[in-house]
């Protein structure tokens, strides 16, 4: 019995009490994950460039065009590509993925559901946007562009669609082309070489995006030549293990005879917004690789805005194929050391040191070991190496002396090629190209090639900027580039007679290197803070406007010739009627005082009277006296300009006898060799 007549329970301590605990929960104990490249790469896809559905289908058929050029390159074949983008409605779609079409039950459900009163609200702005501005029009006021109405609120549908590339490339073995797009980083084109690859992704990108957007599997058909068969395989990939996913794999009969391979894959996209980006891309690339043939086609059943441009093949000239060369001793690092002594097939250090580097001979490489300690020997066994050992190699490679690289395992597109790619494009008034000797950073070789137009089609006025790298178009982060602001800050422009706001200059610098310095994760631009590109890129456009220069100042001349000419022409009536008169007067005045004149001046006075010289003849000699002077000062300009200094090039004809003797015909502009 309580006493104090409480009815309240005891409390039990092990009873915990209801409400906020004032002691914390304890954490739970993290577990160790680990994450696939192919999980990495779906979870981080802008690294990839694929940062929204719009730069998703523009990296799609970037990556596709890429890796196309490099497959026809690889078998020195002149590359003919077809691009097809064909729109696929929701309609289409849900029934390719077997989904039934069901109608809206509740609207405002919806993200881009609109009340009544807001779209009363919404049309009553448009009609008064639309009042003013045909206001404007009428009385002939320029009336400021309204951006485009946004409409209804809301993200809108998704849009899909289906890109191919076709190539006549090398193709690829049946057995490895599931691993080739179904496991992430694994490639062909790793090695120290000049690739057109950003990360060795490819097509594996656009399948990863495929898979998260639409969950489609891509399509491969794949011949090389001397098959008598084409491979086809549909798959798709196994995110979180890195695998492929295949769905079929069979080899098809091969009537055609075709080589190469077609892919074809559906994402979601933007064509819309980035429609402009992916021809600029098309274009630029026809600039760069002239020798190629690209076939584009935008196909939609929903809109009448379809495109097909062909851009035409202008030489069959290609650039050598890129070769892999071996690392130079100033740019390797610990790990890469560590590699090499793993993978290489030398016994001992001094067959390593000659055959795994570049520029390192085997004087030299008995020096370095002299140098490295008395621990060292040229005969002892390079697997035998400790951690210690290595590092001291690593030291002495930052610190000894070493030849630079050359650029031998570089493939420009050379001034040929990117000289045709403008004139091809851009159709300018004149152009002038110039390609730098190989130069180094950090031990890579560089070559830099530049371009320089004026007019031409579809340019604008002031600088139009063009950038390559390893041969491919930079079309994104355009102000950072060394290019960008080289061409903006660098340049005076006046001082070779070029006007910067009013001129269409077009501005062209390809870069190519075993390695590309880019800035940022997008890998879209080289950074202006490497001294050795920036002098580069500078003295190559300086080359290019020193050339216009000295064609404009002769243009300028020629224009200044025609002007006078001109002016001489206008006024020859002027001046024959005024000889004319002036002869005819003093001819009558003279006729008067005697009959007869004698001396040069009496007969021409006396042919005047006859009737013998008239106005229309003074007028047609002077003609003939100005057309005279002016087929005078042409020649002079043309002995002046020097035909004989214009480059030559060399045409080889080849005869059907065997013997290989070499006779040389020299013209103006062309060194013949006749092998006979």
């Amino acid at each position: 019995m309580d006493s104090g007549g409480s009815t309240e329970s005891p409390v039990d301590p092990k009873k915990p009490k209801k409400g906020k605990s004032k002691t914390p929960q304890k954490a739970k104990e993290s577990v160790l994950k680990q994450k696939s490249p192919a999980e990495f790469f779906a979870e981080n896809k802008n690294i990839a460039g694929f940062d929204n559905p719009g730069k998703s289908l523009y990296t799609t058929v970037r990556e596709l065009v890429e890796n196309s050029l490099d497959s026809a390159e690889s078998i020195s074949d002149l590359p003919a590509i077809e691009i097809t983008i064909e729109e696929i409605s929701k309609r289409k779609f849900n029934t390719m993925i077997g989904l039934v079409d069901r109608e809206r039950v509740d609207e405002a459900l919806y993200d881009d559901f609109e009340t009544t009163k807001a779209r009363e609200k919404r049309l009553a702005k448009e009609a008064h946007d639309q009042e003013i501005q045909a206001k404007n029009t009428s009385i002939g006021k320029k009336s400021k562009e309204t951006p485009a109405l946004k409409g209804i609120k809301g993200r809108g549908e998704a849009s899909f669609f289906r890109v191919t590339c076709k190539d006549n490339g090398k193709g690829m073995p049946h057995d490895d082309i599931p691993n080739m797009f179904g496991r992430v980083l694994s490639g062909t084109k790793y090695g120290l070489k000049q690739t057109r690859g950003k990360f060795g992704l490819g097509a594996k990108m656009a399948l990863i995006w495929s898979k998260m957007s639409t969950g489609l599997p891509i399509e491969i058909s794949s011949s090389m030549k001397g098959q008598n068969y084409a491979s086809f395989c549909r798959l798709d990939i196994d995110i979180h293990r890195n695998i492929p996913h295949i769905h079929l794999h069979e080899k098809r009969e091969n009537k055609e005879c075709w080589h190469g391979a077609e892919i074809q894959v559906i994402i979601e996209g933007n064509w819309t917004t980035y429609r402009s980006k992916i021809l600029h891309y098309m274009r630029q690339m026809a600039v760069i690789t002239p020798y190629a043939q690209f076939l584009f086609r935008f196909v939609s059943d929903t809109s009448d805005k379809n495109v097909t441009i062909r851009f035409a093949r202008r030489t069959d000239v290609m650039p050598p194929v890129p070769l892999e060369t071996k690392h130079h001793p100033s740019a390797v690092d610990l790990l890469l050391i560590k590699r090499l002594i793993a993978e290489t097939s030398k016994q001992n250090l001094l067959q390593f040191l000659q055959h795994e580097f570049v520029n390192i001979g085997k004087s030299y490489a008995e020096r370095l070991v002299g140098e490295m300690g008395p621990e060292f020997s040229p005969k002892m066994a390079v697997k035998s190496l400790t951690s210690q050992q290595i590092v001291r190699i690593h030291q002495l490679f930052r610190q000894a002396k070493f030849d630079d690289p050359s650029g031998d395992c570089l493939s420009p597109a050379g001034e040929y090629n990117l000289r045709l790619g403008i004139i091809k494009e851009l159709h300018p008034d004149m152009v002038a190209t110039y390609a730098g000797s190989p130069q180094v950073f950090e031990g890579h070789p560089f070559i830099v090639e530049a371009g320089i137009s004026l007019g031409g089609k579809d340019v604008k006025q002031g600088l139009n900027i063009f950038r390559f790298a390893n041969r491919i178009p930079l079309l994104f982060e355009q102000g950072a580039d060394v290019v960008t602001r080289t061409a903006l800050k660098r340049i005076n422009w006046n001082s070779y007679k070029i006007n910067q706001a009013q001129d269409k200059i077009g501005v062209f610098v390809s870069i190519v290197s075993t390695k590309i310095p880019f800035k940022g994760t997008g890998k879209e631009y080289i950074g202006d803070d490497i001294s050795e590109i920036a002098s580069a890129v500078k003295s190559s456009i300086q080359q290019c406007c020193v050339q216009l220069k000295s064609k404009i100042v002769k243009k300028i001349q020629a224009r200044e010739r025609q002007e006078r000419k001109r002016n001489l022409t206008r006024y020859i009536p002027d001046a024959s009627r005024a000889i004319y008169e002036l002869l005819e007067e003093t001819a009558h005045r003279q006729d008067k005082k005697r009959k007869h004149y004698k001396g040069h001046d009496d007969e021409i006075l006396n042919k005047v009277l006859k009737g013998e010289i008239t106005e229309a003849m003074l007028r047609e000699k002077l003609t003939q006296h100005v057309e005279q002077v002016d087929y005078e000062m042409a020649l002079e300009y043309a002995v002046q300009s020097g035909v004989s200094e214009e480059p030559r090039e060399a045409i080889y004809i080849q005869a059907l006898d065997d013997p290989h003797d070499f006779i040389e015909f020299h013209s103006p502009v062309c060194v013949f060799r006749l092998i006979r």
